[in-house]
């Protein structure tokens, strides 16, 4: 395939050995920068200043949690003592969700937004959009890095971008219809609410007749789910991308999918060093098929807030490493869940995102939208979990569906399973995540 089929052929396209020595280089640069500005890490790291580390080497040290990172800006608000330029070089301020204390605060210079803008850029092409695209961009802009930084990755790939955000659902479709747009940038859980606007405000008007021919999804598991993406296509008629993974602290988007796998893409290996641990010995796994772990994230480029071997909480399973149909060399990956979002049922490591797949297996029972229930701090007998019945399933039909829901559950999730049923439209759609899991 030719290389104008890729955004920067010249990364995309490189040998690994070729990357790894960029890499190396990179690093070298980096450790010298994070070692000398950042007074986080002169603390942490102190034992290892005087060090030339190489990329092999870096699993000596000890890894960064997110806590320590909220502990840095408790301490010294509202950057933290990790930040290792000036603020006068702070061009943009976003900030996480922050379930506990304070949000953490995201700096970001000039550079650092140019980076993840390219990054992102690159997943964007890679999951099809290109410069004859209008699309609207249904994320929060308010502060969170899904909002105006994954905009300009949008804008990266040269598309026209419409800055949506969420909420006004009817202005939204009618801006659909209106401006002639062909792609969606959003969660995974928004169209269900697009679709509950049109039964409710635009009888006779299908989904697949919004004239959409791209979804661009991240934010959320459940994309890996086979049924679910095939539902969606059929309802939407638009090729369905999970285009969007990454995490905040780290960089808006680390990976996504392309037309020729559902599997993600790694985008950013010359700006981040990714590692895979055995989440049981902490020990570095090799990346190849096969290989399942913790993705543990390095910046080889970073000015504001560097971060040496912060964990992601992510899961991950390698998928394949060999060059794909298109040229790109690019790992790729799965991601199973998080280690903080798993529970365990009877020596079982359960993800909500396995449950998710056995609900959305069977879109005849149930409408694909769901709640698990966990009483106190488990470990847990069963997965207990309400499930919202398909619309048109007789109330009369819900106990054979509950018990239908409970052997998927078991077969995908690998435990047993107590399956309520509730209408369907009990749970409210959302434009933003949808929190699968109620702790009680």
């Amino acid at each position: 395939m030719s290389t104008a089929a890729m955004l920067h052929p010249e990364v995309e396209t490189l040998a690994p050995a070729t990357l790894r020595s960029l890499q190396e280089a990179r690093w070298t640069e980096q450790w010298r920068y994070v070692r000398t500005s950042s007074v986080f890490y002169r603390r942490k790291l102190s034992g290892w200043l005087d060090r030339a580390l190489t990329l092999d080497e870096l699993q000596e040290l000890p890894l960064t949690e997110k806590d320590e990172l909220r502990l840095s800006q408790e301490a010294d608000y509202p950057f933290g003592d990790y930040v290792a330029c000036a603020e006068k070089r702070v061009v943009r301020l976003h900030r996480t969700s922050g379930t506990t204390g304070r949000p953490l605060i995201l700096a970001n210079s000039r550079r650092d937004a140019e980076i993840v803008a390219e990054v992102g850029g690159r997943s964007m092409w890679a999951s099809g959009l290109r410069p004859s695209d209008r699309v609207v961009h249904c994320l929060n802009y308010c502060m969170w890095t899904g909002g105006f930084t994954d905009h300009t990755t949008l804008e990266a790939a040269g598309a026209t971008v419409l800055p949506f955000g969420v909420g006004n659902t009817r202005q939204l479709i009618d801006a659909i219809l209106d401006l002639r747009i062909t792609a969606i940038s959003c969660t995974p859980s928004y169209p269900a609410l697009l679709e509950s606007v049109l039964r409710q405000h635009y009888p006779g008007l299908q989904p697949a007749d919004l004239g959409l021919k791209l979804g661009l999804f991240g934010g959320e598991a459940g994309l890996d789910n086979a049924e679910f993406r095939a539902q969606m296509e059929a309802r939407w008629g638009f090729k369905v991308r999970n285009a969007n993974f990454g995490l905040s602290e780290v960089m808006s988007i680390l990976g996504g999918q392309t037309d020729w796998t559902t599997d993600l893409l790694f985008h950013a290996g010359d700006v981040v060093f990714a590692e895979i641990l055995d989440p049981a010995t902490l020990q570095r796994l090799p990346i190849r098929e096969g290989t399942v772990g913790e993705l543990v994230c390095t910046h080889l480029r970073k000015e504001c807030q560097p971060l040496v071997r912060y964990r992601t909480r992510d899961v991950v399973t390698v998928t394949g490493t060999e060059p794909g149909p298109d040229g790109r060399t690019a790992w790729r990956f799965r991601v199973s869940g998080r280690t903080d979002d798993m529970f365990n049922v009877r020596g079982i490591n359960v993800f909500p995102s396995a449950v998710r797949a056995a609900i959305e297996s069977l879109p005849a029972l149930s409408s694909g939208h769901f709640r698990i229930v966990l009483r106190g701090p488990g470990p847990y007998d069963r997965v207990e979990l309400r499930a919202e019945a398909a619309a048109g399933l007789a109330p009369a039909d819900w106990e054979a569906a509950a018990r239908r829901l409970e052997i998927a559950v078991r077969e995908r999730a690998g435990a047993s399973a107590l399956v309520e049923m509730v209408p369907f439209e009990f749970y409210e759609r959302t434009d933003g995540k949808t929190q699968w899991v109620e702790k009680h």
